[in-house]
């Protein structure tokens, strides 16, 4: 059985890359210093892409272990290396409570600053 599976007496219930993605955007975006998930601006080729294709990517290697890789747009005058570091923090404990996987990274690439 797959790290994203349960079985139950009922069935299996799998939990797909796109919960993973939102449950760490949620996270990180309760942290203090965070403008938002995502990319500074969408341009013009942005508009046909699909819909469904989001900003953070999250893969589930051969070992079972959930890679997430989370792009953050930090508002100004925050410290990036702490306000990084407490949403690989929070995002971590959200994913572990919220679906028991085994988390392997939580990177987190740092495209942009804004005012608040």
């Amino acid at each position: 059985m797959r790290a994203d599976e349960a079985r139950n007496e009922l069935g299996v219930v799998r939990i797909h890359e796109n919960v993973i993605a939102s449950i760490s955007a949620h996270a990180a975006s309760e942290i203090e210093g965070v403008k938002r998930v995502g990319r500074v601006k969408e341009g013009f080729m942005d508009l046909f892409k699909q819909k469904n294709a989001g900003p953070i990517k999250v893969e589930i290697n051969k070992n079972e272990e959930v890679l997430v890789n989370l792009p953050l747009i930090i508002t100004y005058g925050y410290n990036i290396p702490e306000v990084s570091a407490k949403v690989q923090e929070n995002v971590r404990l959200a994913l572990e409570r919220m679906s028991n996987l085994s988390i392997k990274e939580i990177n987190i690439n740092v495209q942009g600053i804004e005012r608040g």
